[in-house]
């Protein structure tokens, strides 16, 4: 017997709607870093696969900016300056999104669990 695999899309955007995205799955918990760019842009990020998240948007309209290890392709709308998502390669070597879900439609964030990760000290 064949069971219906069941995928949960969210979907996200910047403030202006100019980046739009879908990402397959859910989550319960998002990684709240300290270091000197995530905890001034407010991230709260969800990793997941790559090719779990979609992009409604042409890759060319994003801008990208990368620090430190320049390992991170931290994207941006070039409009309102939001970041919605970052890619990068997960330790495994595989290719891997981190989502800020405080670009997610409809989550509500005291619900979420907050796992703090000191990226300070990367």
């Amino acid at each position: 017997m064949d069971r219906e695999r069941r995928v949960t899309m969210q979907v996200g955007s910047c403030h202006c709607g100019k980046v739009k995205f879908e990402v397959e799955g859910e989550f319960a918990e998002a990684m709240e870093c300290n270091c000197s760019h995530c905890s001034r842009k407010g991230y709260l990020l969800w990793f997941v696969p790559r090719e779990q998240l979609h992009l409604q948007t042409p890759q060319d309209d994003l801008s990208t900016y990368r620090f430190n290890r320049h390992v991170i392709d931290h994207h941006f709308c070039p409009n309102c300056g939001c970041a919605p998502f970052g890619f990068g390669t997960a330790p495994d070597g595989k290719a891997t999104a981190a989502v800020n879900i405080r670009c997610l439609e409809g989550v509500d964030l005291t619900s979420v669990k907050r796992v703090p990760v000191d990226g300070r000290s990367y």
